[in-house]
């Protein structure tokens, strides 16, 4: 006879994330490829084939990132346009912050020159010298190139920008489609979820990577190279800083008249949680459970959160700036405004939907820079080591910038209730952590859909 606790199912084992593994790998890596540096200069030159390597590795992802992310963001704004002004006011806040964003990474990036003096060896640097020279094209044969010799040439050929009109006449076709498209944009997503797994593995790669592309340039530079690995991080850090204090404090206090620190305090276990995982994603259902406790209505949660965490990714946007000037200067051929602003705009665009992913900021910096400067891409393996040292940074800033676009667009809807939100963050209202399994589960976020539909036809 059996007794009802043999008969109990049995809760699935849940899978152990190891990505931490990966993090302190990077860390060691980073540390030998320092060591083998300082005190072996010319066995660790040697090394840089190794750095490479892994910079190809990622290459090899960047035309069907871009494609896959590019067609499925234009689906999510024609999703997110149907239920009205929500939608419409949540991608115009994105827009502007993620362009101020990029604005104060490229000032910043401009004073502080962080790759500025950094003598490299000819034997790190000569092919990116010998592309620039030989990549200029006359403004009438550039433009023309764009366009690619065939549909899948766009993809074998590597070239991005012509990945990238690829990609917006699919996204644009399979949006004037409607729902006849809508098999086509499910398959992208799987498509996308392969590339993204495939992504992961390559990852892997990365301890290998940092130590060979490491070593090289400490060999090369000897301790210059650390110090302006240093500035560049320390850069970033305090870049974020003020961007989230200065700006979206700022921006909150006058619109909605909330104390940043309060919110921020009220989100504590949800920021120890992203920097235990360096990523945002990982915060995204209690995101959502808790802004509805806090008082904002659940069309607009279920609206701006998920869109948001694809369109608003302001510690991504500092972060692909810096490392572009960066890079451009650490090899000799610094970049003019001319041709910043371009390369900034082109990154706006490729970086939504990428959001989450480890390695998908790298692969995208990379698609930004063999767009403009095909020369620069070899100097992704300047950046690859401290990569994942500012990954917490990106996911924080992103995480604090969704979390007061929330509250901002819930106030211009007028779809917050203000006593509320005084209430809960006075903590007279503590937030229930029970409700949290429920707020994560897919059939919450098809009644999010549900209630913004609502919302638009109201």
């Amino acid at each position: 006879m059996t007794s009802a606790a043999d008969t109990a199912p049995v809760a699935p084992k849940t899978k152990r994330d190891r990505t931490h593994y990966l993090y302190i790998a990077v860390i060691v890596a980073v540390a030998l490829g320092i060591l083998v540096g300082l005190t072996a200069p010319g066995v660790a030159v040697e090394l840089k084939p190794l750095g490479t390597g892994f910079v190809n590795l990622i290459k090899m992802m960047i035309s069907p990132i871009i494609f896959c992310t590019i067609v499925l963001g234009i689906g999510s704004v024609r999703k997110a346009a149907k239920v009205g002004a929500v939608g419409g006011i949540a991608l115009g806040y994105f827009t502007a912050m993620s362009l101020v964003a990029l604005g104060i990474g490229l000032v910043v990036g401009n004073i502080l020159h962080p790759g500025e003096g950094l003598h490299l060896t000819d034997a790190i640097k000569q092919a990116g010298h010998a592309q620039v020279s030989s990549e200029a094209l006359p403004p009438v044969d550039f433009a023309l190139s764009i366009i690619p010799t065939t549909f899948a040439s766009a993809f074998t050929e590597g070239q991005v920008l012509q990945t990238l009109i690829v990609a917006l006449l699919t996204g644009f076709a399979l949006q004037a489609l409607g729902p006849v498209g809508a098999p086509v944009l499910r398959g992208i997503d799987h498509i996308q979820r392969l590339i993204f797994r495939i992504l992961a593995m390559v990852m892997w790669a990365a301890p290998i990577g940092a130590f060979g592309a490491i070593a090289a340039v400490v060999g090369s530079a000897g301790v210059d190279a650390l110090k302006s690995l240093a500035v560049l991080m320390l850069g970033f850090y305090v870049t974020c800083i003020l961007f989230v204090f200065v700006v979206l404090g700022l921006l909150l206090r006058l619109v909605t008249g909330v104390n940043l620190f309060m919110l921020l305090r009220y989100l504590g276990r949800e920021f120890l949680l992203i920097m235990s995982t360096s990523s945002s994603e990982s915060a995204l259902p209690l995101l959502i459970a808790k802004m509805e406790h806090l008082g904002v209505s659940k069309p607009v949660v279920g609206i701006t959160v998920p869109t948001g965490y694809s369109f608003n990714l302001d510690g991504t946007m500092i972060y692909m700036t810096m490392a572009s000037l960066y890079i451009a200067e650490a090899l000799g051929t610094p970049m003019s405004i001319g041709e910043q602003i371009p390369l900034l705009l082109f990154l706006l665009v490729a970086s939504k939907g990428a959001a989450g992913v480890s390695g998908a900021g790298l692969a995208t910096l990379a698609g930004g820079l063999q767009s403009h400067k095909p020369a620069l891409v070899d100097g992704i393996g300047l950046v690859v080591g401290i990569d994942r040292l500012m990954s917490e940074a990106r996911a924080v800033t992103n995480f604090a910038g969704n979390a007061v676009a929330t509250l901002l667009i819930g106030t211009w809807t007028k779809e917050v209730d203000k006593e509320r939100v005084k209430q809960v963050l006075a903590g007279e209202l503590p937030f229930d952590a029970t409700l949290v399994d429920q707020a994560a589960t897919p059939e919450e976020t098809e009644a999010f859909e549900e209630d913004g539909k609502e919302l638009a036809k109201a």
